[in-house]
């Protein structure tokens, strides 16, 4: 059997070597490749394997099609809307993700970039390097606001323990009413959370409903004073309406970690959009869910190879 690395999953070469070990042992051969967009390049890597291991790199449907041996494609991701999955389904071709790697660590980017936009961090680092004080540059507290989070799975079920651990008043709105949710959170409709929360995150998946779920009309909801934090996808929102929103002050900022194209390209409105806090889709990537997404992947592939298929997408 062959298995094909499309990409690096984030670990030392040290702990993969580890992970691949009793897979080789049982006469397993792995191919490691460095992440390309080239579709003959990844046709040409792949077109002979039975196994393909990616992250978060495009794997377009012809290049799927093109590969004739493909039986499993492990996804070192939670979201698989970067993968040609209709080609998939055509061929048979067997799909799981890593939902729940990155549970921890995107609901802690979530709240820490609501801490730096209520306080002020970059503006007041600025003045501290110029030697100057914080005038004007008061911050707020996340006690006693109401955070309406967007998508009540296992992350945004996370991040609405941790910001009532900080005493915020907990908003939440999904496509299904969630009996299993904490007693503190409070379940409403999409516009209820808009039009009250002080802070709204957003954790829903990309997919057709959600696609420009927040634009104009739904921005212009939300309060003056309330801030966006966007670690989703960039899609959910209509860039060019957050955009307008923010420079004319229908709301007051803006946390984004996801864009429509990614890295961010330069034409793209929120870079120069004011009242931003920017990061390249890093919510996911820490030290530690690196490593549980290691364990995540390579527990799928033995699970496929033993019939008994896990995170199953297909």
């Amino acid at each position: 059997m062959k298995v094909v690395l499309m990409e690096s999953l984030g670990i030392s070469k040290e702990e993969l070597d580890a992970r691949k070990a009793p897979f080789e042992a049982q006469g397993v051969q792995f191919e490691t490749f460095e992440k390309t967009l080239d579709k003959e390049k990844l046709i040409a890597q792949a077109k002979d394997a039975d196994a393909m291991i990616i992250a978060n790199m495009p794997m377009p449907g012809d290049v799927i099609s093109a590969c004739d041996n493909l039986k499993y494609i492990d996804i070192a991701f939670t979201g698989v809307d970067h993968v040609g999955l209709d080609a998939c389904k055509e061929k048979g071709i067997k799909v799981s993700n890593a939902s729940g790697y990155s549970n921890e660590a995107v609901a802690e980017l979530a709240l820490g970039m609501t801490l730096s936009i209520l306080r002020n961090m970059r503006e007041v680092e600025a003045r501290c390097r110029d030697h100057a004080g914080k005038d004007g540059l008061v911050g707020c507290e996340i006690k006693g606001k109401t955070v309406g989070i967007i998508g009540l799975g296992k992350i945004g079920t996370r991040s609405a323990e941790l910001f009532n651990a900080f005493g915020a008043n907990i908003l939440a709105h999904s496509r299904t009413i969630h009996s299993d949710a904490p007693s503190y959170v409070k379940q409403v409709s999409l516009d209820e959370l808009l039009a009250q929360s002080d802070i709204v995150v957003l954790h829903c998946p990309q997919n057709p409903s959600t696609i420009g779920m927040i634009n104009k009309e739904k921005l212009a909801l939300m309060k003056k004073s309330a801030i966006l934090i966007n670690v989703a996808r960039g899609p959910v929102v209509v860039s060019q309406d957050l955009a307008d929103a923010l420079n004319e002050g229908i709301i007051a900022a803006a946390g984004i970690d996801v864009f429509d194209k990614e890295p961010p390209l330069g034409e793209d409105v929120l870079l120069t959009a004011k009242n931003t806090l920017l990061t390249p889709h890093v919510a996911f990537a820490t030290k530690e869910s690196m490593t549980l997404r290691a364990e995540i992947v390579f527990d799928n592939l033995k699970s496929w190879m033993d019939g008994n298929q896990k995170n199953v997408i297909l």
